[in-house]
């Protein structure tokens, strides 16, 4: 009997599969690095060697080239992440092949909308969004004579403070990361100007509207007078906020949870807008960032275990704790009702409700995917010649404009 057992154990040993790995890659940092670690550590431990999840650092990848199977990434930075512009495998795809309830109903409204196609099908998981908001250091604007307690609410506002910081010494009142996404997209939301609007039997992006051109004229005047200073059109500007050498930064909600344990103040408000557009609605501001997407070129049994993961990861239970540590957007009404019973304010799930569970409108917002990136990019190139040059802002938005809109969709 003894010889038999034996045999029996060194057969399974020498015949068992090793559990399926399958490869994400992530440039999280903090909190949010943490909560990703977690949360594959959790589904790892559940899927008792069905498969499992391997986290690979951004800042560790030798060759980018080499795709992963998942990434969580603002589709921006794709080509910080792979040296080049994959076309993903449709998420809502994935999911379906494997077996996997992905139904594009669950999802907020808001939350989908970030990551939909054309035909209302999600193309990733939108597991790190954020709204658009204005940090401000506290002790700054104490410094320069300002109401801590009273963060500026339009534009013109922000201009008197960033003069009144100025000439407290305050070398940069106003930074700003994600340009293009802040300062057009959710400047158009904002003050009902269509991103996308018809054009004969097509559609062209419009982002040199007055308001457009109004706000970039008054930040190159901004530039010019040291209020507003630029630092790339990504999210360099966070680094200048976290150092305390800015005292105000437009930028995403997300980055909240890094600023935990700042050695200053800082105060969290809605992104500013101007009062004097008629029918403007402030809080009509886009969802965007990272979200977790499925690479191509990958076999049948590996993309199980990347839908297994992903329906993990949309429990409500699971979502809850997520949001809660890294400060991203819910991405379903069930992960709020979670959320309102671990004792979140009452105001901030409805206030949540109110602003994610709001109708999509096709002319709000790009498409995600490479038009989108395409055009943001023109848009970044061409008004960096704002920044560097004389150039006019009506000059820069319209060549941008043409530019976008020629180039095949």
């Amino acid at each position: 009997m003894r010889k038999l057992i034996a045999t029996l154990i060194l057969t399974t040993a020498a015949t068992a599969v090793p559990a399926q790995e399958i490869v994400l890659r992530h440039a999280l940092g903090g909190a949010a690095r943490e909560a990703l670690a977690t949360q594959v550590l959790r589904f790892n431990d559940a899927q008792k060697g069905r498969g499992r999840v391997v986290l690979q650092n951004l800042a560790e990848v030798a060759d980018k080239q080499k795709l992963p199977h998942l990434a969580l990434l603002d589709d921006d930075d794709a080509r910080e992440f792979f040296d080049s512009q994959p076309r993903y495998k449709p998420m809502s795809g994935v999911m379906k092949e494997s077996g996997q309830p992905f139904d594009a109903r669950v999802f907020l409204p808001q939350i989908a909308d970030a990551v939909d196609d054309l035909k209302g099908q999600p193309q990733a998981l939108p597991i790190a969004l954020a709204l658009p908001v204005l940090f401000y250091n506290k002790e700054a604007f104490a410094r320069a004579g300002l109401n801590p307690a009273a963060a500026p609410r339009t534009w013109q506002e922000i201009q008197n403070a960033a003069g009144a910081l100025a000439d407290a010494g305050v070398a940069c009142p106003l930074t700003s990361s994600r340009f293009a996404w802040v300062h057009l997209e959710n400047l158009s939301a904002q003050h009902g100007e269509p991103a996308v609007v018809k054009s004969g039997r097509g559609e062209r992006v419009s982002f040199n509207n007055l308001v457009h051109v109004k706000h970039l004229a008054r930040l190159a005047s901004w530039q010019k007078s040291r209020y507003f200073h630029y630092f790339g059109p990504g999210r360099e500007g966070d680094a200048r906020f976290k150092s305390g050498e800015c005292a105000m930064l437009t930028g995403e909600s997300a980055l909240h949870g890094e600023l935990r344990g700042s050695p200053f103040q800082i105060g969290v408000a809605a992104l500013p807008y101007y009062d004097d557009v008629r029918g403007a609605q402030p809080g009509n501001v886009l969802p965007d960032g990272a979200s977790l997407r499925a690479l191509p070129g990958k076999k049948k049994n590996e993309y199980q275990v990347a839908a297994r993961f992903v329906a993990f990861l949309m429990q409500p239970q699971v979502q809850r704790d997520w949001v809660r540590a890294t400060g991203f957007l819910p991405m379903t009404p069930a992960v709020l009702d979670e959320l309102a019973a671990a004792g979140v304010s009452p105001a901030v799930i409805e206030a949540a409700r109110k602003r994610l569970g709001a109708p999509k409108r096709a002319d709000t917002r790009m498409r995600s995917g490479f038009a989108r990136n395409r055009v943001r990019a023109i848009l970044n190139e061409e008004i960096e010649m704002v920044w560097k040059t004389d150039r006019p802002a009506k000059e820069a938005l319209d060549v941008a404009m043409t530019r976008a809109n020629a180039a095949p969709k």
